[in-house]
């Protein structure tokens, strides 16, 4: 049946007006996005992290109560020193020491950039002093210095501060007879200060040498991953050496030795499994339990 004409309408040209507004119902009047960048809500940095193994995405509250731990698969999350001495010391209660001592551009090293200009840009982000952080507190009551590797800054490399700190700390131990630690967490020596950072290996390896004669345990904690200078020298002279679990440990990366001798590496090269089976670990320990393990070795020190 054939629609009768409203001539009104046609008159006041609302008929052709309707159709026009149903035709261009579903087009969009203007081309683009138009929301400015700064006016985008997007989800706050800082509230979300996804699992590097398993790719599970939890809140970081949540993985901050299961100490950065992934709840899913146990992947252990790469934390800062912050956060160790958080896990470790009582109550989070603890001194650091030696926090006045930085990094300085002595050769005047270029790269891609300025050492002393990545030094500032790397102060700048983390808010830390240099890849090492020494602290003194109480694991369950008992004494014990720690001196945690900061990844963030510069790979964890090994420098000149790093051989300092580490061996102020060895004298502040044997003057106050503490245990002492290193979590260690770094890719190596830092090239960036040449010379003077492949010479804290001896530096550090007498220090420690000092501390092994004066009868004062010496722990090293392994954590992913740990290589390089650190690895060919305090690292591996502990009285007791542990690491956490599937951390990476070597000298030379895995894709360095595989294309050195040209053969397939066994499965699970390096890892903390790896060396645990193979001699060079005492044992693994999982983070939730690294406290207590730690608190039960000092008693036995003790005994």
């Amino acid at each position: 049946m054939k629609k009768e004409e409203d001539f009104d309408a046609s008159l006041a040209g609302e008929e052709e007006t309707a159709e026009v507004n149903k035709a261009n119902w579903f087009k969009r009047m203007k081309k683009g996005i138009l929301t400015s960048t700064k006016d985008k809500k997007d989800a706050p940095e800082g509230l979300w992290s996804k699992c590097p193994s398993c790719k599970y995405t939890s809140p970081v509250s949540e993985l901050a109560e299961n100490k950065f731990v992934c709840p899913k698969c146990e992947y252990h999350h790469r934390i800062g020193s912050q956060e160790y001495f958080e896990i470790l010391f009582d109550e989070n209660q603890y001194t650091e020491l030696f926090a006045n001592i930085i990094s300085k551009d002595y050769l005047e090293f270029v790269d891609l950039k300025a050492y002393g200009k990545r030094l500032e840009e790397t102060y700048e982000k983390t808010g830390i002093h240099d890849s090492i952080t020494v602290a003194h507190g109480k694991i369950n009551g008992n004494d014990l210095v720690v001196a945690c590797m900061d990844f963030e800054f510069i790979g964890g490399s090994l420098g000149s501060v790093m051989g300092e700190k580490i061996s102020r700390a060895c004298d502040y131990c044997m003057v106050h007879n503490i245990p002492f630690m290193i979590i260690n967490k770094s890719g190596g020596a830092r090239m960036m200060e040449s010379a003077f950072s492949l010479m804290q290996l001896a530096k550090t390896s007498g220090k420690l040498s000092q501390l092994s004669d004066k009868k004062i345990p010496y722990i090293s904690l392994c954590t992913d991953p740990t290589f390089g200078g650190t690895t060919a020298s305090f690292a591996m002279l502990g009285d007791v050496i542990c690491a956490e679990p599937d951390a990476l440990i070597g000298f030379a990366g895995p894709r360095v030795i595989k294309e050195t001798i040209k053969k397939d590496l066994p499965e699970g090269f390096q890892r903390s499994e790896f060396l645990l089976e193979h001699g060079f670990l005492d044992f693994i320990v999982h983070r939730k339990n690294i406290k207590e393990k730690l608190g039960n070795l000092l008693v036995l020190f003790k005994s």
